[in-house]
C-alpha cells in the first residue's frame, strides 16, 4: 500500500468518527466567537476527538484546526481540519454542512476526505488517484456556456473591511446573475467544492482561503478534472487569497467576471 493510500485510510477513519459524533448529538450549545460567527460544542467535540486520533495515528504530522489552531508535527506536512463546515446551517438544523479533512504537504493537499453527514455522502481523493463519492468515481462539469452554469458563491464577508469586500461580491453577483443559469449560496465551502468535483455545480467562488475550509475540496476538484485558481487566475495554493473552483470549460469566463468585479484590467 502506498503512503498516500495509508494516510487516506487514516483520514477516512477520522472523518467517520467525526460523522458519528455529529449524528449522535441530539442537542448542543451555540456560542459566538466573533462578528456573526458561531461555534457549537459539537464543533469542539469533533476537533478534540480527531486531534487525539490523528496524533496517535500520525504523530509526525501536525494539525491545523479551525477551533484549536495549529499544533504538533516536526516536518512540513499537516492536517487541515474543519470539524463542521457550515456551522450556522448546522446550528439551525439545515443539513448543508460537512466535515473536511486534508493532508497538506508544502503548498498543496495530497489526501482529502469530506463527509456530508446528513446527506449520506463521503468524498475522498488522493493525489493522482481520482476523486470519489462513496467509492464511485466522480468528474467535474464539462460545461462551456455560462447560460448552462450553476455557480455557488461563498458567504459575504464579516468583520473588518466587510463593506469594502462585499461591494466587489455584490458586483460579481450582479454580473453572474445576469448570465449564469442559477446562482446558489449554500453556506458551506466543503459542499461547494465537493459538488464542483461531483459535477453538481459548474463553479464555486469562495473569496477567501482558510485552509481548513478549502484544502480538502481543492484536491477533490483537481482529481475530478476541474481547475482551482486564485482570484487572479493563478494556480491555487495554501497561501492563496481566494479559492475559485470551476470546470475547465468555464475558467476564462469566471476569471474575467472576477476581474470586472474587482476592477482589474489586463
Amino acid at each position: 500500500m502506498s503512503e498516500h493510500a495509508a494516510l487516506l485510510d487514516v483520514a477516512r477513519e477520522a472523518v467517520a468518527k467525526a460523522t458519528e459524533i455529529v449524528r449522535s448529538r441530539p442537542s448542543f450549545s451555540v456560542s459566538a466567537k466573533g462578528d456573526r460567527d458561531l461555534v457549537t460544542d459539537v464543533d469542539t467535540a469533533v476537533e478534540d476527538a480527531l486531534r487525539e486520533f490523528l496524533a496517535a495515528e500520525t504523530p509526525e504530522i501536525g494539525i491545523l484546526g479551525e477551533e484549536r489552531g495549529r499544533s504538533g508535527g516536526t516536518g512540513g506536512r499537516w492536517w487541515a481540519l474543519d470539524p463542521i463546515d457550515g456551522t450556522a446551517n448546522f446550528a439551525r438544523g439545515i443539513p448543508l454542512c460537512g466535515i473536511s479533512l486534508a493532508l497538506v504537504d508544502g503548498e498543496h493537499s495530497t489526501v482529502a476526505v469530506i463527509a456530508l453527514p446528513y446527506l449520506g455522502v463521503t468524498y475522498t481523493a488522493a493525489r493522482g488517484e481520482g476523486a470519489y463519492a462513496n467509492g464511485e468515481r466522480v468528474g467535474a462539469s464539462t460545461a462551456t456556456e455560462m447560460a448552462d452554469a450553476m455557480i455557488a458563491v461563498g458567504d459575504f464577508a464579516i468583520g473588518r473591511l466587510a463593506e469594502e469586500k462585499n461591494h466587489a461580491r455584490l458586483t460579481l453577483l450582479s454580473d453572474l446573475g445576469a448570465r449564469a443559469q442559477k446562482i446558489r449560496m449554500l453556506g458551506s465551502a466543503a459542499i461547494d467544492l465537493s459538488w464542483v468535483a461531483d459535477g453538481k455545480l459548474d463553479a464555486a467562488l469562495i473569496l477567501s482561503n482558510n485552509p481548513w475550509d478549502t484544502m480538502a475540496g481543492v484536491l477533490l476538484v483537481r482529481e475530478a478534472g476541474g481547475v482551482v485558481v486564485d482570484r487572479d487566475g493563478s494556480e491555487h495554493t495554501v497561501g492563496s487569497e481566494a479559492t475559485i473552483a470551476v470546470g475547465a470549460g468555464l475558467r476564462k469566463e469566471i476569471v474575467d467576471a472576477l476581474d470586472r468585479a474587482y476592477g482589474v484590467v489586463r
